[in-house]
């Protein structure tokens, strides 16, 4: 039986402003170890509200998420920090990396907040993760002097670095160019499929989406089946 990463259990969110609006209904769906999974829908679906309550960003919802098979309802907040550093990467649209380090000290940053291993550790670890991806070469430049694609890479190096159970995608490839998405896509195929690395992934780009694993198609808040 596969392992299950990721459980979504009956979430329901409402947004009260001022009235109460709907605006996840009866979300139930479970991703598995290595497998490679895009959100789509149209703008407004409810699939960034959805992915903001998956990373543990969001708790006012209903409902019950598991995460490795651990409840994340009722955490407190340290807890779910933890819980986000420890076993979430995240690479969002825009890549959050820090101009004024290096690639390897932005790669590092995770690691070095999580505090599992010695700093010497996590420098060889993210130098592993940059080999993995092929940036080796950009270890000791500055993040402001990457170009779009490489400053991706490097954010999926980062969220790489402490070994997380699922890597969660927000618009991965959304501000890229075709031949850039395409480095990105092949990134996440192959972290799936030669690591067995979980990849839930939100994005509007059809022609990404039709070549994940499993698509989880969305409109009005609600799963399409």
């Amino acid at each position: 039986m596969a392992d299950i990463i990721l459980e979504a259990r009956n979430i329901n969110k409402y947004f009260h402003d001022p009235v109460d609006v709907k605006v996840l209904s009866d979300i139930t769906f479970s991703v598995n170890k290595g497998e490679f999974v895009a959100v789509t829908g149209k703008s407004g679906c409810g699939k960034s509200t959805l992915l903001y309550i998956l990373s543990t960003m969001d708790t006012d919802y209903e409902g019950e998420l598991l995460i490795d098979n651990i409840s994340m309802v009722n955490k407190p907040e340290p807890a779910l920090a933890r819980v986000r550093n420890e076993k979430i990467g995240f690479v969002f649209q825009f890549h959050y990396l820090l101009n004024e380090f290096s690639v390897l000290h932005n790669v590092m940053l995770p690691g070095l907040k999580l505090n599992r291993y010695p700093e010497q550790e996590v420098e060889h670890r993210a130098i592993e993760k940059l080999n993995m991806l092929g940036i080796e070469k950009l270890a000791h430049k500055k993040a402001n002097q990457l170009s779009g694609g490489e400053k991706q890479r490097v954010a999926i190096a980062r969220a790489l670095i402490n070994d997380p159970c699922i890597i969660m995608g927000d618009e991965p490839t959304g501000n890229l160019d075709k031949k850039n998405s395409e480095i990105v896509f092949d990134i996440f195929k192959r972290l799936a499929e030669e690591y067995q690395q979980t990849l839930l992934i939100v994005t509007h780009d059809q022609e990404f989406a039709s070549r994940t694993h499993r698509i989880i198609q969305m409109e009005d808040g609600k799963i399409l089946l």
